[in-house]
């Protein structure tokens, strides 16, 4: 029907995106969904929500209290996962097989965004600190980033490992061009890392984590110490029609994820043993991340002032060609 012909057209047009395939710029009509939204309406008592192999969803999931809080409210959650990345959850939403994306990557929610795809911004998320790298194994020759000129590099497309390989080119003034990108999802870039297929991996935690620990690698560029701004962040999305129709349960999943992230900044070895049980990863990298004793940040979808750093970076992904059009962040914002 209609709407199972809609849902395959905008699952098209994502995929067609991450291949580089030209879209019209008609798509960026402005105000897919501008409007206020307010009130404890829902048409469901269940919710659908994706998590990936880290992060908060993950440990809400492992915890056991977001879901307990929500059927207090008479809202039945249903995990869907894992994802390995962003982009796939976001698909899932878009095909009406889950509800929110899983807070991940704000770059590819973008360019799903540019390409048609019937979503909103619900909320977002800092974390800190942030400890995407790159990686290169101890025994390379590269020690600095322009060493990697000439040399490959494993991303993943329009992600956040894109994004900070070509902030780390940028801080040294090297052309993308003299490195060579190679565009591998996270599952297959850690053997590929392994195997010396790559000469560098650029990834999160915790996957880039068990890859240095396990893979017999270190850093030569860290998000954190390397990089002067922020330009990737933790978001959530949802269909624009169910948001309309479920502000309520948008309200509940919004406040129960805030609840789980001060949780979650204050009990840092508690939620990263839930996150290692439910990853499989050994002691080391346990350790690791324990150490950077992570916090988590909620930001409303209409806090102004987020807004704008936001906008910021979507300018700067457009500016550099990782999304592939210019966007106004503010068309697809869910206000309360």
């Amino acid at each position: 029907m209609h709407g199972s012909s809609s849902r395959r057209t905008f699952l098209r047009r994502t995929l067609a995106a991450a291949a580089g395939l030209t879209i019209s710029d008609s798509l960026l009509a402005p105000s897919l969904f501008a409007q206020s939204i307010s009130g404890n309406e829902r048409n469901t008592d269940l919710v659908r929500l994706t998590y990936g192999r880290g992060g908060l969803p993950l440990i809400a999931k492992q915890r056991g209290e977001f879901d307990k809080r929500l059927a207090a409210q008479g809202i039945k959650t249903q995990w869907i996962g894992p994802f390995p990345n962003h982009a796939p959850s976001i698909q899932a939403v878009i095909a009406e097989a889950a509800d929110f994306s899983f807070g991940g990557s704000t770059t590819p929610a973008l360019q799903a965004l540019i390409t048609g795809a019937p979503l909103v911004f619900t909320q977002f998320m800092d974390v800190y600190p942030r400890t995407t790298s790159i990686i290169v194994k101890n025994d390379s020759s590269i020690k600095s980033i322009p060493d990697l000129v000439g040399k490959s590099v494993a991303i993943n497309t329009a992600g956040l490992g894109e994004v900070l390989l070509v902030a780390a080119l940028e801080k040294y003034s090297i052309p993308r061009s003299k490195v060579n990108a190679i565009y591998i999802d996270p599952p297959q870039a850690g053997p590929a890392f392994a195997a010396g297929q790559v000469d560098a991996w650029s990834m999160w935690s915790p996957m880039v984590d068990i890859a240095r620990n396990d893979y017999d690698g270190r850093n030569i560029f860290f998000e954190e110490k390397d990089m002067d701004y922020k330009i990737d962040f933790t978001s959530w999305l949802a269909r624009k029609d169910w948001a309309k129709a479920n502000p309520g349960l948008i309200k509940a999943v919004n406040e129960a994820f805030v609840a789980e992230a001060q949780w979650a900044s204050t009990h840092v070895r508690e939620a990263e043993l839930m996150a290692q049980r439910a990853s499989g990863y050994d002691n080391k990298t346990l350790q690791t991340l324990i150490n950077y004793h992570r916090r988590y940040t909620l930001h409303n979808a209409d806090e102004l002032a987020f807004i704008n750093e936001f906008q910021h970076a979507a300018d700067w992904l457009s500016d550099r060609r990782i999304i592939s059009n210019r966007v106004n962040v503010r068309n697809y914002i869910l206000t309360s």
